[in-house]
C-alpha cells in the first residue's frame, strides 16, 4: 500500500464513517494507519493524516449535532430502533450528559456508542455550536492521537499480527465473523424475547383509562430520561417520576399490592419493559407497560399535566 497517497484519505473515511454510525472499526483503522506510516517511513504524512482523521470525525459529529438541533429528541428514536441495546444506550448517554454537559465529548469516543448518542443530545439541548465545536474537536483530537500513536509505537507487533492474518487469514476471519454473528444474534434474540414478554403484558390507553376509573389508587410511573422530560415537560396526570440513578431507593418505596403502569418515550417501550422486569423480581405482581407511552396517551386526546419541579 502506498501510504503517501492513501493514509490521510483512509483516516478521513474511517473516522467519518464511524462518526455517522456505520459499523466501521475506526480506532483499529487509526492504529493500522499509524503503523503504516512508520513502515513506509513517511514522517511528513503524520500531520495531514491527523488533520484528515480529525476532519472526518468532526464532519460526522457536526451532522448529528445539526440533526439533533433540527429534529430534537426524535433523532434518538431512530437510534433506539437500530441499536442492539434500544433505549439503554440513549438513557445512559442522557444520564452522563445531564451530569457532565458538553464536556462529556472530551471522552465520549473512548466509550463505544456514547459519542453517537451524546452528540444529538447536545444538539437537541441548549448547547451552542461554538461550544460544541471546541469540546468535540478537543475530544476527537485526543482520540486520533491515541490511535495513531498506538500504531506508531507498536508497529512491529502489528506487522506480526498482519503476517499471521495473511498466513491464516481466511480461517481466522471466518472464525471472527462467526463470533460476531453469534453475538449479534444473541443480542437480537434477547431483545425479541423481551419485546414478546412486553406485548403479552402491556396495557393500552383505553385500558388504562378504565383501570383508573375503577382503581384510582393505581400507580403511573414515568420512566423517561431527564433529557426527554425537559424536551417534553408533561406527564400523564398523577404520574410519579422515576429516576434510574436512584432506582433501588424508589423501587423500595412502591407498594407491592397495587397496579403499576409504567411508560417511556422509546420505540417498543423497552425502558418500561426493563423496569417492569425489575419490579416483578422484587415482588410486584401487576406491572404493565403502557403501549405507545406518553405519545399514545396524548394522541388519544386525553389530558396531560405539566411537570412540577421540587423547589
Amino acid at each position: 500500500m502506498n501510504w503517501s497517497d492513501t493514509a490521510p484519505l483512509v483516516a478521513f473515511l474511517g473516522t467519518f464513517a464511524a462518526a455517522i454510525g456505520l459499523p466501521v472499526p475506526a480506532m483499529p483503522t487509526l492504529i493500522l494507519v499509524g503503523a503504516g506510516l512508520v513502515t513506509a517511513s513517511s514522517p511528513l504524512l503524520v500531520l495531514p493524516t491527523f488533520v484528515g482523521a480529525l476532519a472526518g470525525a468532526f464532519a460526522g459529529d457536526a451532522a448529528w449535532f445539526l440533526a439533533g438541533r433540527r429534529f430534537g429528541y426524535r433523532v434518538l428514536d431512530g437510534l433506539c430502533r437500530v441499536s442492539l441495546s434500544p433505549d439503554t444506550c440513549v438513557r445512559r448517554a442522557s444520564g452522563f450528559f445531564e451530569k457532565r454537559g458538553v464536556k462529556l465529548l472530551l471522552i465520549s469516543r473512548f466509550i463505544p456508542g456514547l459519542s453517537l448518542v451524546a452528540i444529538p443530545i447536545a444538539g437537541a439541548g441548549d448547547t451552542r455550536f461554538s461550544r460544541f465545536t471546541l469540546y468535540d474537536l478537543a475530544g476527537a483530537a485526543l482520540w486520533v492521537v491515541v490511535g495513531l500513536s498506538a500504531g506508531m509505537v507498536f508497529y512491529r507487533q502489528i506487522d506480526a499480527v498482519l503476517a499471521l492474518l495473511r498466513q491464516f487469514g481466511v480461517g481466522m476471519a471466518a472464525l471472527a465473523a462467526c463470533g460476531l454473528l453469534v453475538w449479534i444474534g444473541f443480542r437480537y434474540v434477547r431483545r425479541a424475547l423481551l419485546i414478546a414478554s412486553l406485548r403479552r403484558s402491556r396495557i393500552s390507553v383505553d385500558e388504562l383509562s378504565m383501570l383508573l376509573a375503577h382503581d384510582p389508587g393505581a400507580l403511573i410511573v414515568d420512566v423517561r430520561s431527564a433529557s426527554s422530560r425537559r424536551d417534553d415537560p408533561y406527564v400523564i396526570p398523577g404520574s410519579r417520576l422515576f429516576d434510574f440513578s436512584s432506582a433501588d431507593t424508589q423501587l423500595a418505596t412502591l407498594p407491592r399490592n397495587t397496579s403499576v403502569i409504567i411508560y417511556c418515550s422509546c420505540p417498543n417501550e423497552v425502558s418500561a419493559a426493563k423496569v417492569a422486569e425489575r419490579l416483578t423480581k422484587l415482588g410486584f405482581s401487576n406491572v404493565r407497560p403502557l403501549t405507545g407511552g406518553l405519545d399514545a396517551w396524548r394522541d388519544s386526546g386525553r389530558d396531560v399535566e405539566a411537570i412540577v419541579l421540587a423547589t
